[in-house]
């Protein structure tokens, strides 16, 4: 889905009487999001997840076409992690099912 198609698809559902007013709310969402994240803070929404900001440390790796060895600089990355809501409609057999086996186990 590209942003076009989700800035329209969000102002059908919140019920916006512009697509301009859809991408505006959608633009200070994800600039609220990013510089929060640029802080190196984090952003918890209950139930369907957690936005944060991690440092990856430097590390060699190695080029796969030439095998040559590299060394990649430490740069901070942002991290998704889906909360349990979000997981359950993503996968609602295997989540229940988990859950049984999870049960049936105690």
């Amino acid at each position: 889905m590209t942003k076009k198609e989700f800035v329209e698809l969000f102002g059908a559902k919140a019920e916006l009487k512009t697509k301009v007013e859809a991408e505006k709310l959608t633009k200070a969402f994800i600039d609220t999001l990013e510089e929060i994240l640029v802080k190196g803070e984090s952003v918890s929404f209950i139930g369907f997840g957690k936005f944060e900001a991690t440092e990856r440390a430097a590390r060699t790796c190695v080029n796969p076409q030439t095998k040559k060895t590299m060394k990649v600089a430490a740069k901070k990355v942002a991290k998704f992690k889906a909360g349990k809501n979000l997981l359950e409609k993503m996968n609602p057999v295997v989540e229940k099912k988990a859950a049984k086996s999870r049960k049936k186990s105690k």
